[in-house]
């Protein structure tokens, strides 16, 4: 939540550089409060797991959310009961025809990442969708391969085959520490990583308008910023539960596939010993900062989210 100063104490600047959530008392007065709709587009095969990981990130602040759960229209999944899709979600399309507009959206990652994206099933769609968000969407945060997907759909970025699968907890360097999104980060900070692709950084800095937040030397860059669509993508998941990556591991290793141990994962690379969260805290500290900057900036009245940001710190 933002303290309030007057606009005029040294601190309102000083505070407002650092990226400290800061509101002139003006600005404050006027502040209408109500819940967020977050949409979420869930493109993972396990439906619940995913849900349970982004509701408790985006559960964490004090604001009250809606979440509401979107699947593409056309796309079925094996993984996840029938009952559970049919109570809990809606197709695309039922959202695009009702007109609802919505203060954030997550577009996860999928298991597709080998696939050139026209040849994704749901891939016309999904440009709708991304199409759609710049009328009724006033931030969205593409995850992963989401992510990947919507910085080629607006930028043309492309997504590069690696030889061999990034996989495990890898550091990464902190390159806006006054961004609004990084507020309390480190400058150095721990994430987990799992693909087998990759976005090349002079790429993305050859892109107008795009600006590199997380970087990595090892995995290349994580997180970015795209002010003219009003999106973040990551391409790395902080979402994950600490037994996520074992999971994988341990499905690939029962499968016969060729995976190496997930880096720095494990204590001492040692799979049979418990793995160790080392995310956690920074991953409630970016999607608590994308939540705050949402409830600061989206407008009170949903009908003018796509039209008209409010900016409320003065």
């Amino acid at each position: 939540m933002p303290i309030k100063l007057p606009s005029s104490l040294p601190a309102y600047d000083v505070l407002s550089k650092e990226g400290v959530m800061v509101m002139a008392e003006d600005a404050a007065a006027r502040q209408d409060i109500r819940p967020l709709r977050i949409g979420l587009v869930n493109l993972m095969p396990k439906k619940i797991q995913t849900e349970n990981q982004f509701a408790r990130l985006i559960g964490a602040t004090p604001l009250q959310i809606e979440l509401h759960l979107i699947r593409m229209s056309e796309h079925r999944t094996k993984n996840t009961a029938a009952e559970h899709m049919a109570e809990f979600y809606r197709p695309f399309s039922e959202v695009l025809a009702s007109g609802d507009k919505y203060d954030g959206l997550i577009i996860t990652g999928a298991p597709i990442e080998h696939l050139p994206f026209d040849d994704v099933t749901y891939w016309q769609e999904l440009c709708q969708l991304f199409d759609w968000t710049q009328s009724h969407v006033h931030s969205t945060f593409g995850v992963c391969w989401g992510g990947m997907a919507m910085i080629n759909y607006f930028h043309g970025v492309k997504k590069h085959i690696l030889e061999a699968k990034a996989f495990g907890c890898f550091r990464h360097m902190n390159f806006a520490p006054e961004s609004v999104y990084l507020r309390g980060f480190s400058d150095d900070c721990v994430i987990p990583v799992s693909r087998w692709t990759e976005m090349k950084k002079d790429e993305i800095e050859a892109a107008e308008g795009l600006r590199i937040l997380l970087d990595s030397e090892d995995v290349g860059p994580a997180l970015v910023e795209d002010k003219s669509h009003r999106a973040l993508y990551i391409f790395n998941h902080f979402e994950y539960d600490s037994g996520t990556l074992k999971q994988e591991y341990d499905r690939d290793v029962e499968a016969g596939t060729t995976i190496n141990v997930p880096i720095n994962y494990y204590p001492e690379d040692d799979p049979t010993r418990a793995p160790q969260n080392r995310w956690r805290s920074h991953a409630h500290l970016l999607y608590g900062n994308w939540i705050s900057e949402i409830y600061q900036t989206t407008p009170y009245n949903r009908d003018e989210i796509g039209t008209k940001i409010t900016d409320l710190r003065g």
